[in-house]
C-alpha cells in the first residue's frame, strides 16, 4: 500500500478545478508533461493574469490557500502578485505531472543593499527532456517562456525581451543565481535565486512579510502589472508606464479619478464600485524616475 504524500510538501495539485484555470489563461494544448506544454503553459499564464497588490490597498489581506487563490485568479479573474501566482501555477504543474521545485528570490532591479528574500520562483523538469527550467509567472514582466537554467549561457531573448542569466558562488560555496533583463537602462538584474527548496509554509511567511510590512513597498501604493508579448503597463501609485523590449517606454501621470477605468482598460482588472471609490479617495505617490 501507498503512503500518502504529506500535503505540506505538495501543491495542492488534486484539489485544483484544471479545466477552470487552463479556460482562464487560454490553454487548450496537450495536458502532459512535455516541453511543449511547459512553454505555452508559461506563455498563457504570464499574459493573462496581471500582477497587482490592490487587496492589500483596499484594506485587506492575501491569503494564500488554494480556494482563495481560484476565487480570486480564476472565479473573479483579478490578478495577484507572485506568491499568488506561483501557487495557483504550482498546482497546475503538478496536477499535470510535471517535477517542481519552488525558490525564493531577492528582487534587486540595480539595487547595491541586501534585499529581503520575498520573491517566488520554480525549477520544473519535463518528462520528456533532461533540462532544468526556471519558471518566473509571478514577476508580472514574463518572461514569456521557460528558461534553461544554465550558467554563463550569454545573452539570449524570450520572444522579444532580451536576458541574461548567470550564476556565481555565494559566500557560502552555493549557487547564486542572477537573472538580467534588457530595459531603458541597458541589462540590469531584476533578481538573484538560490536553488534551496521552499513549500508553502515558507511562501506563508514571505507573504506576511510582503503584506503587511511598512518597509514593503506594496503597503504604500497600487502596484500593477500587465505583460504582454509585444509590451509591458506598470501602474506605481499614479504614475503608468509602458515598456518596450527594445528600452523605450512611455510614461503618464495620471489624475486619480482615472485609476478603475486605467485598470479596467489596460491591466484587465475591474472594481466593484466600492473599491473603485475607496482606491480614488487617497492621494497616491507618483511613481520616482531614475535619471
Amino acid at each position: 500500500m501507498t503512503t500518502p504524500a504529506d500535503p505540506t510538501y505538495t501543491w495542492l495539485g488534486e484539489e485544483l478545478d484544471l479545466d477552470a484555470y487552463l479556460a482562464r489563461i487560454g490553454f487548450t494544448g496537450e495536458r502532459t508533461p512535455t516541453l511543449a506544454t511547459l512553454r505555452e503553459l508559461v506563455r498563457a499564464h504570464t499574459t493573462t493574469i496581471p500582477f497587482e497588490n490592490l487587496e492589500i490597498i483596499l484594506g485587506r489581506g492575501i491569503p494564500l490557500e488554494l480556494d482563495a487563490l481560484q476565487d480570486k485568479l480564476i472565479r473573479r479573474r483579478r490578478g495577484g502578485y507572485c506568491y499568488e501566482n506561483v501557487l495557483l501555477f504550482a498546482a497546475a504543474l503538478e496536477r499535470l505531472g510535471f517535477e517542481i521545485t519552488a525558490m525564493s528570490g531577492r528582487v534587486t532591479r540595480g539595487a547595491t543593499n541586501l534585499r529581503p528574500a520575498t520573491h517566488a520562483l520554480l525549477r520544473v523538469q519535463t518528462a520528456d527532456d533532461d533540462r532544468i527550467w526556471l519558471c518566473d509567472v509571478g514577476f508580472g514582466w514574463g518572461p514569456l517562456e521557460p528558461i534553461e537554467l544554465v550558467s554563463g549561457r550569454g545573452e539570449f531573448s524570450a520572444g522579444a525581451w532580451r536576458f541574461r542569466l548567470d550564476s556565481q558562488p555565494d559566500p557560502v560555496g552555493g549557487e547564486l543565481w542572477t537573472l538580467y533583463q534588457f530595459g531603458r537602462d541597458g541589462f540590469v538584474d531584476r533578481h538573484t535565486f538560490v536553488t534551496t527548496p521552499q513549500y508553502r509554509v515558507d511562501f506563508a511567511v514571505g507573504n506576511h512579510y510582503v503584506s503587511t510590512s511598512p518597509r514593503s513597498p506594496f503597503t504604500t501604493r497600487p502596484f500593477v502589472q500587465r505583460f504582454h508579448a509585444e509590451l509591458q503597463h506598470t501602474l506605481d501609485g499614479t504614475t503608468w508606464t509602458t515598456n518596450y523590449p527594445d528600452g523605450s517606454d512611455e510614461v503618464r501621470e495620471l489624475e486619480v479619478a482615472e485609476l478603475p477605468k486605467v485598470l479596467a482598460e489596460v491591466f484587465d482588472i475591474e472594481l466593484d464600485a466600492a473599491d473603485a471609490a475607496q482606491l480614488t479617495r487617497a492621494q497616491w505617490p507618483a511613481a520616482p524616475r531614475s535619471s
